[in-house]
């Protein structure tokens, strides 16, 4: 029985073959190999050192590639590997091989998929960190609490995916949960897989909050913007168009902040637009980080609506209520958690709830590139 087994698998091993060499040509290999090689020449050359901003740009990118390439040259090897496993399997008849072929198969179309769905984001700042602001909806506690489950969702999802997230800004609830709270995280491709995130969430639980243990409907608002740190004429802050304010941090104690009055809260006069940041020491670090913010938000929202100048920016939030989900996430009577553009869903909320996005990532990756959205 299990040859049989070794036999289908290695017709698939073999069916891989085409996918993983139209794969690498989705992924411009040859590009990436010419772009690293002078990469390395430019890292060699004399001087290089000197100009510290530039020389961490360009290591950057020479690991981008080396690792964009490394892994499809592994994923190619796995699959030979896999197929003299098959081979051995067969001609020793023996059957406890069998184990580590279906998941070294498993591991290797996961990471096909994830490689191909790379190869998707194409956009200007895909490869960028991204910023993720979270915003608690009306209701009180229960919706405070709700904002702080997606925080840890998306900090979890960051967790395993190798990425680092650095908290900005942090209000927490009058009871329990968080008002709202700014993080960044820091990644290769970051805002290109989260970019689909942003919108309102809907929750659907009984209530730990509530006596009678009824059943609420709460709603929170999560922002996701690229961070930006071009100082090119993208957009112009004007000194003039900014007040600043000062004032004590507040949060969830130690662990996420500092208790000096070195937070800082920028307002863009002629936008609306309010940014903060508390999380470091130094008033100046809080300001700095705060114009990193408002000049991702600007040049985001301008791009994002076509506009020609800055002037016509106006800092609209959307509304946190019904109707305007992206997802809804229930945990009773039955537990389902369901996208509204993709139409993707599983029952598996607790995964979802502990960092388990990639499906409902993937998902609207692949709409985005095809069009097919859910008609509501």
């Amino acid at each position: 029985m299990a040859k049989i087994e070794f036999e289908e698998y290695k017709v698939k091993l073999t069916d891989l073959e085409p996918k993983l060499s139209a794969l690498g040509d989705s992924l411009g290999l040859g590009a990436a190999r010419e772009s690293l090689e002078r990469l390395h020449a430019m890292a060699e050359s004399d001087g290089f050192w000197n100009d510290t901003e530039n020389s961490q740009k360009v290591t950057k990118q020479i690991r981008q590639l080396e690792n964009k390439i490394s892994g499809y040259e592994k994923m190619c090897a796995d699959r030979e590997d896999l197929l003299v496993l098959c081979d051995m399997a067969i001609e020793e008849d023996d059957d406890s091989m069998l184990e580590e072929l279906v998941s070294g198969y498993t591991d290797l179309e996961e990471r096909m998929e994830q490689a191909r769905l790379e190869t998707l984001l194409t956009g200007e700042y895909d490869a960028n960190n991204v910023l993720m602001s979270f915003h608690a909806g009306a209701g009180g506690t229960e919706a405070q609490d709700w904002c702080q489950m997606l925080y840890r969702m998306y900090t979890r999802w960051a967790e395993r995916h190798g990425f680092t997230y650095k908290i900005m800004d942090y209000l927490e609830g009058e009871e329990a949960g968080l008002k709202s709270a700014d993080i960044l995280i820091e990644g290769e491709n970051a805002y290109g897989f989260l970019k689909g995130e942003n919108g309102v969430h809907r929750l659907v639980r009984v209530s730990p909050f509530d006596s009678q243990a009824r059943r609420h409907t709460s709603f929170s608002a999560v922002e996701v913007i690229p961070e930006i740190t071009d100082d090119s004429a993208d957009v112009e802050i004007r000194p003039e168009d900014i007040e600043m304010q000062v004032y004590r941090s507040s949060g969830a104690g130690g662990q996420h902040i500092n208790k000096t009055s070195s937070a800082v809260r920028l307002i863009h006069k002629p936008t609306g637009i309010v940014v903060s940041c508390q999380t470091e020491r130094s008033q100046f670090q809080n300001r700095d980080n705060c114009m990193k913010m408002l000049r991702s938000k600007l040049v985001e929202i301008k791009e994002r609506e076509h506009l020609d100048k800055i002037s016509d920016i106006k800092g609209v939030q959307q509304k946190i209520e019904w109707g305007s989900q992206i997802r809804n996430y229930v945990f009773m009577p039955y537990t389902l958690v369901k996208d509204t553009r993709t139409g993707c869903e599983t029952s598996n909320v607790n995964g979802v709830m502990d960092g388990d996005l990639d499906k409902f990532i993937n998902a609207y990756l692949t709409c985005a590139a095809t069009g097919t959205w859910v008609t509501k």
